[in-house]
């Protein structure tokens, strides 16, 4: 069930596993304020729903930002999703090593910083990732 689509992100439910799959949208400077806005109708959509599974499919995403926006949009992210019920977040990994290096170092920040109060995994398939959050 689609809850919303635009031209950066579409959110698709399926209720009966409880689990939003959502491809992270590309990411560059002049759409940070529209990537921002499509982030927080994703969270609202997470906390509507009451979804406990979220599927971020980053396999396809081009990060065209500086390391500090791209860490200052990730941040924020995971501070919107602490205030949501999630339990788990399943994260498909770019294939780019550099990219998935520095979101790496996004995230171990995030743990150090006690903002992840569900379990996140990072997969290189769907299909583990779906997997694992099916389990």
């Amino acid at each position: 069930m689609i809850l919303h689509q635009s031209s950066l992100i579409t959110l698709d439910y399926n209720p009966a596993t409880d689990i939003l799959v959502v491809e992270y949208p590309d990411v560059h400077d002049f759409l940070l304020p529209h990537i921002r806005q499509s982030l927080a109708i994703m969270v609202e959509a997470i906390r509507n729903y009451d979804v406990k599974k979220l599927l971020l499919d980053a396999s396809r995403t081009i990060i065209d930002v500086s390391e500090e926006e791209n860490r200052q949009l990730t941040l924020q992210l995971a501070a919107d999703l602490m205030h949501t019920r999630l339990q788990k977040v399943a994260r498909i990994q770019p294939l780019n090593y550099v990219r998935e290096t520095r979101a790496q170092e996004n995230i171990n920040r995030i743990r150090q910083e006690g903002m992840l109060p569900y379990q996140l995994e990072t997969f290189t398939s769907k299909a583990a990732a779906m997997d694992w959050l099916a389990s």
